[in-house]
Order: C-alpha cells, then sequence, then structure tokens
C-alpha cells in the first residue's frame, strides 16, 4: 500500500490501488507475468507493410468495438509469459468476427498452439507478435480453444490441421512511426489491433486513466486494444489485457491517447484475413 501511495502521489489521476498481485515483489511479478528482455524485436517498417485507412471512413470522437460486437472475452494467462499469443490470437478473432464468420460469444481460439508450436519465439518466457502472426499463416491457421485447450505452460506440438478454424492471409503494422492518430484511423477502418507495451507498472493499476509519467516504455507485454475514448478532458486508449476480469476495470486499462503511454504505439499490428 505504500508503493501505491507512492505512485500515486507521482500520478494525475491516481490509477493504482488494491490488485491481486500486490503480494508479489516487482521482480516475482516480471518473472510470473511479463516477458523477458529482448522478447519483443525491433524492426525497419516499410511504408508497405502498413495498412492505409479506408478512405471513406471517419473517426468519430469516441469508438469501441466492444459495442459491435467485435470482441471476446476477456481471457487469463495465468503465471505464463504468453501474453503474445494471447494478444494475436485475440486479434485474429476479432478479425474473424468482422469477416462475418463467426460470432464473439462462439469463437475462442488457442493460444496454446501458438505457445507450443511457433518455434521463433519462447512460449511462456515471451515472444513477438509478428513472428507469431508468421507462424500462424504457416501453420495454415488456428484450432479452437476447446479442441486445443490453454494450459499456462509450454508443452508439445499437438497442433492437427483437420482442426483448424480460422486461417489468416497476411498481418499489418498499424503505424510506422508511432503516429498515434493512424492508429486511431486504421483501428476504426479495420479492427482492434494488436499492441505490446511497458506493462511493469500494471502490477498495481486498479482503474482510471494512466498517462505517459505513470510507465515507461520497455516492452515487455502484449495486449489487445479495443477502443478510445475522446469526450473527457484526457482521451485514452481502451485496452484488454489477459489477466482475467478481475484485474483492473473488468480486465481493461486505459492509457492516455498521443503520448505513447507504455510504448503502445511502438508496435501495432493486426492480422488480414
Amino acid at each position: 500500500m505504500k508503493t501505491v501511495e507512492q505512485l500515486n502521489a507521482k500520478s494525475l489521476f491516481r490509477p493504482f490501488g488494491v490488485t491481486q498481485f500486490m503480494d508479489l515483489t516487482p521482480s516475482e511479478f516480471k518473472s510470473k507475468l511479463l516477458m523477458k528482455k529482448g522478447s519483443i524485436k525491433k524492426r525497419e517498417i516499410k511504408p508497405e507493410d502498413v495498412l492505409q485507412p479506408k478512405p471513406d471512413v471517419v473517426a468519430p470522437k469516441s469508438f469501441d468495438w466492444r459495442d459491435k460486437g467485435a470482441i471476446t472475452k476477456v481471457k487469463n494467462q495465468g503465471q505464463c509469459g504468453s501474453c503474445w499469443a494471447f494478444s494475436v490470437a485475440e486479434n485474429v478473432e476479432s478479425v474473424w468476427i468482422l469477416a462475418g464468420k463467426a460470432d464473439n460469444k462462439s469463437l475462442a481460439l488457442s493460444t496454446q498452439q501458438i505457445v507450443d508450436c511457433d518455434n521463433s519465439d519462447d512460449g511462456c518466457g515471451g515472444g513477438d507478435t509478428p513472428t507469431a502472426f508468421d507462424y500462424i499463416i504457416k501453420a495454415g491457421g488456428l484450432e479452437s480453444e476447446s479442441k486445443y485447450p490453454y494450459k499456462a505452460r509450454d508443452g508439445r506440438c499437438a497442433f492437427k490441421a483437420e482442426n483448424v478454424v480460422t486461417k489468416i492471409s497476411s498481418w499489418k503494422y498499424a503505424t510506422q512511426s508511432n503516429n498515434e492518430e493512424t492508429m486511431k484511423n486504421n483501428l476504426v477502418s479495420w479492427a482492434p489491433l494488436s499492441i505490446c507495451v511497458d506493462a511493469a507498472k500494471w502490477q498495481w493499476y486498479s482503474g482510471g486513466i494512466m498517462t505517459k509519467k505513470d510507465c515507461g516504455d520497455d516492452l515487455d507485454h502484449c495486449v489487445q486494444v479495443v477502443g478510445y475514448n475522446g469526450d473527457g478532458h484526457v482521451p485514452y486508449w481502451i485496452v484488454r489485457n489477459s489477466w482475467g476480469s478481475s484485474w483492473g476495470e473488468h480486465g481493461y486499462i486505459n492509457l492516455e491517447f498521443g503520448k505513447d503511454t507504455c510504448g503502445c504505439a511502438e508496435e501495432a499490428t493486426t492480422a488480414v484475413v
């Protein structure tokens, strides 16, 4: 609680409070929930690798894909650094739903398949979303959660091609130069985005808006941005986490918009069906 008070004393919106992770030291939290340093690879992003917003789409002041039925329920990665796989699977779920191929009540894709079978990444040790998308394309798709259930630990690959329920053709970046206006326009045009962030201070997040000064930009966690709110004095991204619905605001966190808060604009991507 002393840590929470110290953090809130330096914060504009006092977003820190009691969470289910308060019994962990910061180093324990990082080792159990976040990814190893170096999991996210810095890449040169070429213009052709970036989505272009639809010319006929005008981003409204606020937007939330949950209102459009494009978001599945909040998941829980457990004590395994598999957030990168959750972020990608959740994005593919949303893209598949928006393509009219499923609904958000019935679709749940296998995160464990990515954890076990993506040899370019490190399972519970961490991974990167571009290589995870590449794995899904190479494998020919993802199985359902019911066919290949999540175990919250590394396992032997048991993928069966005959059980594939979704496929993607490619993936794209949502911005080339950390431009959150471009991110916003692509989110509204296409789909909720996979993003990676610095989540070290999320250990104590309980609600409200986290600002740029509340966290760093050393990417160690991947999540899904589902919308944004521009109605108030401080606009913010609406972000779905994978630590269960008891964390944060029913599994969500709000990050100040336009400031690259927690590094949220460093690696924003989406699958393409």
